[in-house]
This record gives C-alpha cells, structure tokens and sequence, in this order.
C-alpha cells in the first residue's frame, strides 16, 4: 500500500507547470497578440478602403456620363463634391488632348476617398469627340 501512496504523491508533484514553462508561455503571447491585432486591423482597413473605392468607382462613372450628356466637360474648371449616404467625396475633371486622333479628347474624372484619415484617389476616364 505505502508503494501505491509514493507513485500518487510523485505524479501530483509532476501534473503541474514550472516557472519556466508558465513565463514561456506568457512571452510566446506577448508576441502573437500584439501580430494577431495588427493583422485584423490590417484587414479591416483593406476591407474599408475596397469599399469605398467601388463607391467611388461608381460615382465617378455616373458624373463623367452626367458630364458628356450636359456638355459640362468643355468648362474650363470642373469641380465639386458629392454625397453618397452620410460620407462627401471630392471629384474633378481632367481633360486633356489624345496623342492617338487630337479631334479626340481624354476626359477623366478623379474621385477623392476618404478612409480612417488617408485619402485616396480613384480615376475614370473615356474619350469624346472634341470637333464642334
């Protein structure tokens, strides 16, 4: 019986974590969390930045053809901004003669978007006939 007590009492003493193994395990998180994070706020920044590039990848494609139907693209400084929902984006017009045809004209609309305080730009363009 006492044979029995001794092999209980040692694997009670060996079912436990050491100091060393508690504090590896403690510096192996210290590293992954802080990496996990900035891996999730990596994401969420692409996620946003994808979709409010689409937006403005829209928006800008419904002002350049508001612009050729109304004629506007021939004004000089073509400029404004647009409301989508709660968030305003900056566009403006380029236009610029094309090296191919010069009856041709390049017209292309950039669209400013704002996301979490950087800005990016998104870029439409087509060609007109510049002959009167």
């Amino acid at each position: 019986m006492r044979f029995n007590q001794a092999s209980r009492s040692s694997r009670a003493k060996r079912a436990g974590f050491t100091l060393a193994e508690v504090l590896a395990a403690l510096v192996f998180m210290a590293i992954v969390i802080p990496v996990a994070l900035q891996g999730l706020r990596i994401a969420s920044r692409a996620g946003s930045v994808a979709e409010r590039k689409a937006v403005a990848a829209r928006l800008a494609e419904r002002k350049l053809n508001e612009l050729i139907v109304t004629g506007q693209w021939q004004s000089s400084a073509a400029q404004g901004t647009m409301q989508e929902g709660w968030q305003t984006y900056d566009w403006g017009l380029e236009s610029e003669s094309w090296s191919e045809d010069g009856a041709m004209r390049v017209l292309t609309v950039r669209v400013t978007v704002p996301v979490q305080g950087e800005k990016y730009d998104v870029r439409i363009s087509t060609l007109v006939d510049a002959t009167p």
